[in-house]
């Protein structure tokens, strides 16, 4: 998924009914705002999608659905990796990709524990690259159930196999995403952070576009950082806009993503606030502050002239 032109991921939400079941308008309706927002590809069951309280049936239904919606407009990009022995990561895998997506995504905490070296991860990784043929694959360095960083060199091995394309960089620190940007160089990957703390420095950097969950709040003015983060004449509005992302991190983590789905009510999106995560409640000092933020960003938003569809 290398892209000459910066670009949006978004970490997709996954809308459920008040029953619990999945919410599949709202999830049509959800795909079609990201696309229309600009964004450039999406990542289908994630750990902002739930995809860990989701069943094996449940995942491979919403990733089919997403990739019928999008109908080829852009790739999608999905976790095919839960879990367990590699033999049976691998099925699921080969299932995921015949939903149709770009690429299925290996999440690093799940094929190596806390307390195994790099060198068990780096067999457990070969392994799956033989037992998926062709496949092409991806990482994302999911905080859940532990954060498991590639280092650059490991990365750097991973992509020159020819079968990753993608990765979802959650490190957290611009030298190593430096490092991993010169390490996987002339490869057909891409590189796209998470971390909005530094979003221009990465995109500067060379990284192929951010993959953040601010983008389930504001997914246009995710594509318009991507579209304008080094253009000479806009530098002040850039630094307006990453400062705006950085006021606002505290507020948009917390019980996330319940809040976010609160924040695209407020938007008019059909979507309602049932998570399968606990991840708490929406106190009236949360409903308060991202009502600050849905004004603040709407002020934001008119002086940046960025057109928005719901």
């Amino acid at each position: 998924m290398e892209n000459s032109q910066k670009g949006f991921i978004p970490v997709m939400l996954t809308p459920f009914l008040s029953n619990g079941n999945i919410d599949y308008p709202a999830l049509t309706q959800l795909t079609e705002i990201y696309l229309q927002a600009g964004a450039s590809g999406l990542f289908a069951n994630c750990l902002s999608s739930e995809m860990f309280e989701l069943n094996e049936k449940e995942r491979l239904e919403a990733i089919k659905h997403v990739v019928k919606t999008v109908d080829g407009a852009v790739p999608v990009v999905a976790t095919g990796t839960f879990g367990g022995a590699i033999s049976r990561q691998a099925e699921f895998v080969k299932k995921v990709n015949d939903a149709g997506v770009e690429a299925v995504i290996i999440i690093t905490s799940l094929l190596a524990a806390e307390n195994e070296a790099d060198e068990v991860l780096d067999e457990r990784v070969s392994d799956l690259l033989n037992q998926t043929g062709e496949i092409p694959l991806g990482f994302y360095e999911c905080p859940v159930p532990y954060k498991r960083v590639l280092k650059p060199s490991q990365l750097a091995e991973y992509v020159a196999s020819g079968r990753v394309i993608y990765h979802k960089d959650t490190c957290l620190d611009l030298d190593q995403i430096r490092q991993k940007l010169t390490l996987t160089k002339g490869h057909a990957f891409g590189l796209y952070d998470a971390y909005m703390g530094h979003a221009v420095q990465s995109l500067k950097a060379g990284a192929s576009g951010l993959s953040c969950i601010q983008g389930n709040y504001f997914p246009e003015l995710i594509v318009w950082l991507c579209d304008h983060y080094n253009g000479a004449e806009l530098q002040h509005e850039v630094q307006v806009v990453q400062q705006f992302l950085i006021k606002n991190m505290e507020v948009m983590h917390e019980v996330y993503p319940l809040v976010s789905k609160y924040f695209l009510q407020k938007r008019g999106l059909n979507i309602g606030t049932f998570t399968r995560r606990n991840v708490g409640k929406l106190t009236p000092a949360t409903i308060k502050n991202v009502d600050q933020l849905y004004a603040d960003y709407a002020a934001l938003r008119s002086d940046l002239n960025i057109e928005v569809f719901v």
